[in-house]
């Protein structure tokens, strides 16, 4: 009778200890995941309050996390100093070219290899795949020297035209991921209706892909939004510089004066975060429904 009362307890006990353990552990992940975004966040919003201080209170210790008196004439002495308006047209114009080439290239290649039958197509896909191994600093001299034959030095050429080719790989790797979970019957049931691979892809494939064309986008715009190395190499005259090399620049001829440094960079930094913002939806379930999301 004693082991009969106690055993209703015991088991009566178990689920509150669970519920206990569990509220504890989503506790510590609360406090640990508080600390991470704290830390990643706080170079950020010392570089944005830092692009409102004087020069004498940039390097101030202890630090100045809130300036006195903000100097929003800051980011006016930016576009005094250096012409960034002429730097973010050019970037936008990189940019546009670069990804809209990036993402119809991506969905030709990655719609023949993963949707046409064709000898040799797996070769040719493994072959594909293993360039993501081969760094690009390794073709950079092939590609200067050939870039230099066509006359593309000086211009937005080398920037834009090889994009248009389906140059990075992995965007070809998530797209084929994401059409190899779409059924071949859709394409079948087209072919059937009439339609021929171009109707296919517009009128079916590509409306089922806007989650992935969407992730594709946002990487390749950050991407060459970002890019430093190659505006450097091929860009050379003041008119045609990126908002990278801008930022560089000014970097070079204001050692004293880093809040218009700061400044430049948190204006840089607002349209990469504002289409984040806007983009995040689509990023995100493009991301869970590509083969890294177990699909």
């Amino acid at each position: 009778m004693a082991t009969q009362a106690i055993t209703p307890s015991l088991a009566t006990g178990r689920p509150g200890s669970r519920q206990l353990s569990r509220i504890a552990g989503l506790v510590i992940l609360q406090i640990v995941m508080t600390v991470c975004l704290i830390t990643f966040l706080a170079p950020t919003f010392w570089m944005i309050s830092s692009s409102l201080k004087a020069s004498t209170e940039v390097f101030q210790h202890p630090i100045v996390w809130i300036p006195e008196s903000p100097q929003w004439s800051n980011y006016a002495k930016v576009f005094q100093t250096l012409p960034f308006a002429k730097f973010a047209w050019n970037t936008f114009v990189v940019v546009v070219l670069a990804v809209f080439g990036t993402v119809v290239s991506t969905a030709l290649v990655a719609y023949g290899l993963a949707r046409v039958e064709f000898p040799g197509r797996r070769i040719l896909f493994a072959l594909m795949v293993a360039t993501i191994m081969l760094p690009d600093i390794v073709t950079l001299i092939p590609r200067f020297i050939m870039f230099r034959t066509f006359r593309w030095i000086d211009t937005f050429a080398p920037l834009t035209v090889p994009f248009w080719f389906a140059l990075t790989t992995l965007y070809v790797f998530l797209m084929y991921q994401f059409l190899r979970g779409i059924p071949k019957e859709l394409d079948e049931a087209a072919t059937i209706d009439g339609a021929n691979r171009w109707q296919i892809l517009w009128h079916v494939i590509l409306p089922l892909c806007k989650p992935v064309i969407a992730t594709i986008a946002v990487f390749a715009l950050i991407q060459h939004y970002n890019e430093f190395l190659t505006p450097l190499i091929y860009l050379n005259r003041l008119d045609n510089w990126t908002l990278a090399l801008g930022v560089r620049a000014l970097n070079d001829s204001n050692v004293a004066n880093w809040e218009l440094v700061f400044a430049a960079s948190t204006l840089m930094l607002i349209p990469a975060l504002l289409l984040f913002i806007v983009a995040q939806r689509y990023f995100v379930q493009g991301i869970a429904l590509t083969g890294f999301g177990g699909r």
